[in-house]
């Protein structure tokens, strides 16, 4: 059976607990996710966390499942919230504190970067400040990066290659730029993650191809990012499951638009099939990727 890692599960969200936009829809169906997910061979899976509080409730949601482990940083969006403490060094501690904490549990420092789509949220100076602040972490605690950039890549890779010296690798998750930028990103040693958002457009298929197997990972970014059949990579898919309305749920069922670690098959499916490789040998090999970069001192 092939084996999964999920790099970047946002399993906070409040939807597996059958709530959208602040309203119970349906049952908390949390533990039919995760075993939908465990049933196609998944074998780990990585919480993202994107700020303080995300990072409380991942390690609540974590804490007696030895499949499941999690990020600590501050998401470029939300960086300004460093500057709600009088010092925002303050905030760093507590991450660090997170970190020292929930050793073995906390796998990589993130997610931190930059997205410059999303400047309504967080200035682009606040956010360079921040990204740089937090990889001050990546020395200290000698975890790998889960890294975010949207739009960025210049600024993106001046802050990284100022502290490459310091860092302990990483991965660029959710990519969606071209070619040229996945091998700037590999080039300074970076895996690239995919997920249904880095296979949208016949763009998008043409950069995942040109990633080196070696530098691969797969993700599902939960529940954001599903394949959808508008997507140039839909065509590749074969593995579905029973979908239904959020209003129309049934246990054992999937959510319509909601994506969830299960569908890294489909994921692994269009990759495959877009690169003409075969999938047993390249989810043998992204597998590897993820165990050395973020499980290092883990069986295989």
């Amino acid at each position: 059976m092939r084996r999964y890692i999920d790099i970047g599960a946002n399993l906070t969200d409040a939807v597996f607990k059958g709530i959208y936009r602040g309203k119970k829809v349906h049952d908390n169906d949390f533990h039919h996710v995760l075993n939908r997910a465990f049933e196609v061979g998944m074998d780990k899976i990585i919480v993202t966390a994107g700020c303080k509080d995300d990072i409380t409730e991942a390690l609540e949601i974590i804490k007696n499942n030895d499949k499941l482990y999690c990020t600590v940083g501050v998401h470029p969006t939300k960086c300004n919230e460093f500057d709600s403490y009088d010092n925002p060094m303050d905030y760093l501690s507590i991450l660090k504190a997170f970190i020292d904490e929930n050793k073995g549990q906390v796998v990589a420092l993130g997610e931190l970067g930059l997205d410059y789509d999303r400047t309504q949220f967080c200035s682009i100076e606040t956010q360079k400040k921040y990204f740089s602040m937090q990889l001050e972490l990546a020395t200290e605690t000698n975890l790998p990066l889960f890294l975010h950039s949207r739009n960025c890549a210049s600024d993106f890779i001046d802050i990284i290659s100022k502290k490459r010296d310091d860092l302990h690798g990483g991965v660029v998750h959710s990519f969606t730029g071209t070619a040229e930028e996945a091998k700037l990103y590999t080039d300074l040693g970076f895996f690239i993650g995919i997920n249904g958002c880095s296979l949208k457009t016949k763009e998008n298929l043409e950069a995942m191809a040109s990633i080196p197997t070696e530098k691969l990972m797969i993700e599902t970014d939960a529940p954001w990012c599903g394949i959808k059949n508008t997507h140039a990579g839909s065509k590749f898919v074969k593995t579905k499951w029973d979908v239904k309305k959020k209003e129309k749920w049934v246990e054992g069922s999937t959510v319509k638009d909601r994506c969830e670690p299960c569908h890294i098959v489909q994921v692994l499916e269009v990759i495959a099939e877009y690169r003409q490789e075969d999938p047993d040998e390249l989810c043998q090999q992204i597998y590897d990727n993820t165990q050395q970069l973020f499980f290092p001192h883990c069986e295989r």
